[in-house]
């Protein structure tokens, strides 16, 4: 039970890129599960539980920066710690 005191509460809008102004590292130090439409997602690059999308990659597509391309896909996202 200790463990769940420490865990910081879920952000409504959270990024895997650390040059995002949405990454949170002391969130990552925990695994983080995301229910997309009632589905678990392994996939998800971003989300945004208020406005109801996540960001996932497209397939081996890259940008010209390296990047994966990311879809946004709407629906209704929770953010869980498993």
């Amino acid at each position: 039970m200790n463990q769940a005191a420490e865990r910081p509460a879920l952000p409504d809008h959270l990024s895997i890129d650390p040059r995002s102004p949405h990454y949170h590292a002391a969130v990552f130090e925990h695994d983080i599960g995301i229910r997309f439409n009632d589905k678990e997602r392994q996939d998800v690059a971003e989300y945004c539980i208020s406005e109801g999308w996540v960001k996932v990659p497209a397939g081996k597509a890259l940008d010209r920066k390296g990047q994966p391309l990311l879809l946004k896909l709407k629906g209704k996202v929770e953010a869980f710690y498993p």
